[in-house]
């Protein structure tokens, strides 16, 4: 009999939606990155910060005005070879980064709404004589490992020689050191690196968008209940303003990575709004 409780003990809790989890528990963990600039970043003092982790405190904050108490709001970091097994194994409740929703991915995790709108292109040091992939014959190109730019740069640049990091800043420290000679990701996290460099006028974001990235937070598979508020909740933000509020606060003019939003993107954005 002991045996069985703990085994029927166990069912429940696996069958546990992860809404219900953090209204039991009243703590919501969310997964972000620590060098994603601006997304999910640590700054100048040490703070937390970007524009992913404030669209999941806002969030956080819709689910406090539905549950009518407060949450508490605990961040895990993740990186690009974790943070799917993490919200899978329901270790974190949201991912909440710069994440490429693809079909692959969506094979064993659910995403959000869109949040956000980019492609691959390369950073490279001023004069290096790259300004595409057309160019990279014979270089070394470095790639965070795991990522939908890894598998790409492979794909359209064969004479390559890809060279993979666990994260974007050892990426840009290897470009910086001259260990490879150009680094691929998302254009805006590139811009976002360079940025954030004290030699920013040393580096440069080249070439067209190779690939398609539209972001989305992630999920747990088959969490309906999750899905839909955090997807409502977006679809209110996006309403009422507050998304773009938060898009202006980082990308902005006066934003940490000055990244205007296209009006296609702003109009595709609205229309992930459904009726009420």
């Amino acid at each position: 009999m002991a045996v069985m409780s703990v085994t029927l003990g166990g069912m429940a809790n696996a069958a546990e939606g992860t809404l219900d989890k953090i209204t039991r528990g009243g703590k919501m963990v969310m997964g972000a990155r620590s060098g994603s600039v601006p997304f999910g970043f640590i700054d100048k003092d040490n703070k937390w910060v970007g524009f992913s982790i404030d669209l999941c405190t806002e969030i956080k904050n819709k689910l406090e005005s539905k549950l009518g108490k407060k949450i508490e709001l605990e961040l895990k970091e993740v990186t690009p070879s974790n943070r799917i097994p993490l919200v899978a194994n329901g270790t974190i409740d949201i991912e909440c980064g710069s994440t490429t929703y693809t079909r692959a991915r969506d094979e064993t995790v659910d995403f959000s709404l869109n949040v956000f709108f980019t492609g691959s292109q390369l950073l490279v040091k001023q004069g290096s004589g790259i300004k595409s992939t057309a160019d990279l014959a014979g270089k070394r190109v470095g790639a965070t490992q795991g990522t939908t730019n890894e598998k790409a740069i492979r794909e359209v640049a064969p004479k390559a020689t890809v060279v993979v990091f666990q994260d974007h800043p050892s990426g840009f420290l290897a470009l910086e050191q001259g260990k490879i000679d150009a680094y691929t990701t998302d254009g805006i996290i590139l811009a976002g690196l360079r940025a954030k460099s004290p030699n920013a006028a040393n580096y440069e974001v080249v070439g067209d968008f190779y690939t398609n990235e539209p972001y989305s937070f992630i999920l747990r598979e088959n969490d309906s209940k999750w899905r839909d508020f955090v997807n409502h909740a977006l679809m209110e933000m996006l309403e009422d303003g507050t998304y773009f509020t938060i898009y202006d606060k980082w990308f902005g003019a006066e934003g940490v990575v000055p990244y205007p939003m296209p009006a296609a993107v702003r109009t595709y954005l609205t229309m992930q709004v459904m009726p009420k």
